[in-house]
């Protein structure tokens, strides 16, 4: 029996250490709109068809509390990685926005097939990555 076919990424965890600073850079720099926080535990951003959910690590490292959700306990450790789909054209734009907010470009290069990436760090230390979405459009 074969795997139901998978239609994207619902959802993608990021780890934070201040919900604060992570609402100020997802939501007031980015521009996502804050779905819901809970403080001490989490903040949810909407971007497009995609949730970014924004965790302290030890508030979910915890087994949840008797009549909550049975969502069992995760987490990690360590900056980790997210990439943002900005179209080629809007890239240029996008650089100026983040220098503009005194957001340092750590990376900005062209893939060897063409499409363009800019990476920055958030406040916790996550990989931030602007990519045209042509970067995974491989020739064949």
């Amino acid at each position: 029996m074969t795997a139901p076919a998978l239609t994207g990424v619902l959802e993608a965890a990021i780890y934070v250490d201040d919900l604060d600073a992570a609402e100020e850079f997802y939501g007031d720099l980015l521009g996502l709109e804050r779905i819901i926080r809970v403080e001490g535990r989490h903040v949810f951003f909407r971007c497009g068809t995609s949730v970014v959910l924004a965790f302290i690590a030890e508030a979910t490292e915890q087994p949840p509390k008797a009549g909550a959700l049975p969502v069992p306990p995760h987490g990690a450790r360590g900056p980790g990685h997210l990439c943002f789909s900005v179209p080629g054209a809007d890239l240029d734009a996008m650089v100026a926005h983040l220098t503009d907010n005194c957001i340092g470009i750590e990376s900005d290069f062209n893939w060897p097939h063409g499409p363009r990436s800019v990476y920055v760090r958030d406040p916790a230390g996550n990989s931030v990555e602007f990519a045209d979405p042509a970067l995974w459009e491989m020739p064949e």
